[in-house]
Protein backbone atom coordinates (compact mmCIF):
# COMPACT_ATOMS: atom_id res chain seq x y z
CA UNK A 1 0.00 0.00 0.00
CA UNK A 2 1.55 3.64 -0.78
CA UNK A 3 1.62 6.53 1.33
CA UNK A 4 -1.81 8.37 2.17
CA UNK A 5 -1.86 11.12 4.06
CA UNK A 6 -4.32 10.91 7.24
CA UNK A 7 -6.44 13.96 6.08
CA UNK A 8 -7.44 12.33 2.82
CA UNK A 9 -8.95 9.39 4.96
CA UNK A 10 -12.56 8.73 5.48
CA UNK A 11 -13.28 8.46 9.65
CA UNK A 12 -14.28 5.22 8.39
CA UNK A 13 -10.84 4.06 6.83
CA UNK A 14 -9.01 6.18 9.80
CA UNK A 15 -11.20 3.41 12.38
CA UNK A 16 -10.02 0.69 10.70
CA UNK A 17 -6.18 2.04 10.23
CA UNK A 18 -6.00 2.58 14.05
CA UNK A 19 -7.32 -0.85 14.65
CA UNK A 20 -5.04 -2.41 12.36
CA UNK A 21 -1.96 -0.72 14.28
CA UNK A 22 -3.45 -1.51 17.55
CA UNK A 23 -3.97 -5.30 16.33
CA UNK A 24 -0.22 -5.38 15.13
CA UNK A 25 1.24 -3.32 18.49
CA UNK A 26 -0.75 -5.93 20.51
CA UNK A 27 0.45 -9.19 18.76
CA UNK A 28 4.11 -8.00 18.85
CA UNK A 29 3.61 -7.76 22.62
CA UNK A 30 1.81 -10.88 23.17
CA UNK A 31 4.30 -13.12 21.11
CA UNK A 32 7.67 -11.67 24.19
CA UNK A 33 8.51 -14.53 26.40
CA UNK A 34 7.14 -14.00 29.53
CA UNK A 35 10.00 -12.64 32.27
CA UNK A 36 11.58 -15.14 34.07
CA UNK A 37 11.26 -13.84 38.00
CA UNK A 38 13.88 -14.97 40.43
CA UNK A 39 11.72 -15.65 43.48
CA UNK A 40 13.95 -15.78 45.80
CA UNK A 41 15.95 -13.28 45.23
CA UNK A 42 12.80 -11.04 45.11
CA UNK A 43 11.71 -12.39 48.47
CA UNK A 44 15.45 -11.34 49.61
CA UNK A 45 14.86 -8.22 47.66
CA UNK A 46 11.67 -7.31 49.81
CA UNK A 47 12.34 -8.33 53.16
CA UNK A 48 16.22 -6.11 52.86
CA UNK A 49 13.22 -2.98 51.87
CA UNK A 50 11.17 -4.28 54.88
CA UNK A 51 14.15 -4.03 57.00
CA UNK A 52 15.55 -0.82 55.77
CA UNK A 53 12.39 1.14 56.17
CA UNK A 54 12.36 3.58 59.02
CA UNK A 55 9.72 3.83 60.84
CA UNK A 56 9.07 6.29 63.59
CA UNK A 57 8.68 5.51 67.34
CA UNK A 58 6.22 5.20 68.59
CA UNK A 59 4.14 8.35 70.17
CA UNK A 60 6.59 10.40 67.72
CA UNK A 61 5.50 12.03 64.55
CA UNK A 62 3.24 14.66 66.90
CA UNK A 63 1.77 16.38 66.10
CA UNK A 64 1.72 15.66 62.42
CA UNK A 65 2.34 17.47 59.37
CA UNK A 66 -1.75 17.65 59.25
CA UNK A 67 -1.65 19.47 62.27
CA UNK A 68 1.55 21.27 61.84
CA UNK A 69 -0.16 22.97 58.63
CA UNK A 70 -3.17 23.74 60.01
CA UNK A 71 -1.67 25.60 63.24
CA UNK A 72 0.38 28.10 61.07
CA UNK A 73 -2.79 28.70 58.56
CA UNK A 74 -4.70 29.38 61.90
CA UNK A 75 -1.55 32.04 62.42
Amino acid sequence: MGERVIADLTVDELKSLIAEVVDDRMMRYWRQPEPVIDKVALKKTLESIASHRWRSPPGAGRPGVVEMLRADRDR
